[in-house]
């Protein structure tokens, strides 16, 4: 395994997230960050933040595929949703809980969710980037 994940007893109990992970490796893989867009280029989920979380966190994982790792070798996720609330939270885990399914993968990771303003395009509500490490 070259990723563990660790939630410290003295830092507060993560809801969603993991505190920190440790990397053993080689490879270090950056990912940029990925929207909603099928391989074709269509967008998922015109207004749904759920849909379109799901679908770019399967970008994630086919970009990870595409250079021999998975979502085990994720060793931190930043995540950027536009005009970010509470009330938004629901949806976005629910899109997650969705691509891990699809994937069979566990997608709680070290994560940091930044609420921007806006994204490169009007249409995405969400994008996700990574780093991970792979032997």
């Amino acid at each position: 395994m070259t990723v563990e994940l660790f939630d410290p007893p003295d830092l507060p109990e993560p809801y969603g997230w993991r505190q920190l992970s440790v990397g053993t490796g080689s490879r270090l893989v950056f990912l940029s960050g990925q929207t909603a867009r099928t391989p074709s280029g269509d967008l998922v989920g015109p207004g749904d933040l759920a849909a379109q979380t799901e679908q770019a966190y399967l970008n994630v994982g086919r970009a990870l595929a595409s250079v021999g790792g998975t979502f085990d070798n994720v060793m931190r996720l930043n995540v950027y949703a536009v005009d970010w609330s509470l009330s938004k939270w629901d949806a976005v885990t629910e899109g997650v809980k969705r691509a891990a399914d699809r994937l069979g993968v566990d997608l709680v990771k070290p994560t940091t969710l930044i609420g921007v303003a806006t994204l490169a395009e009007p249409e995405f509500l969400i994008e996700v980037e990574a780093t991970a490490i792979l032997p």
